[in-house]
């Protein structure tokens, strides 16, 4: 048998990808909710935060995507225990990179929300960031094959 099949992962990580996979399927809805928003529902917003979606560009709504979808399905793929993660959660640290730089360069959110707008954007690429060193702990300690 292989190493790579031999070794198994500690309960920890379990736990970790789990909540993780929790948080990025939390992501997932986010970015349902905003692209199917109805017109009316997008009439009840106050007319910043309306100008703000209306004006998001289709790229930064594909990175809103790949951010999201890359996450969760990264975080199904650790479970699994499979290397394939580490490219999945890679595109979706690339897709949060275009997006926050899409909101902090170029959209006015920052001007909206100031700077309480930010924590969760920084959250969020701090999960990112840490879920493909994971991957790649998970892939050198040999938990994923």
């Amino acid at each position: 048998m292989s190493q790579a099949l031999e070794s198994k992962a500690p309960g920890w990580f379990t736990v970790i990808v789990i909540v993780l996979l929790v948080w990025n399927l939390m992501g997932v809805v986010a970015y349902i909710n905003q692209v199917t928003m109805s017109p009316e529902m997008l009439a009840a917003l106050s007319e910043v935060d309306r100008g703000l979606i209306e004006n998001t560009p289709t790229w930064a709504i594909a990175a809103f995507a790949i951010a999201v979808s890359g996450g969760a399905l990264g975080c199904v793929l650790l479970l699994l225990r499979r290397s394939l993660a580490g490219l999945f959660l890679k595109l979706s640290l690339a897709g949060v990179l275009v997006q926050m730089f899409h909101s902090f360069f170029i959209s006015e959110s920052f001007d909206v929300f100031g700077p309480g707008g930010m924590v969760m954007p920084v959250m969020v690429a701090i999960v990112a960031i840490y879920l493909v060193v994971l991957a790649a702990k998970a892939k050198a300690s040999h938990w994923t094959s």
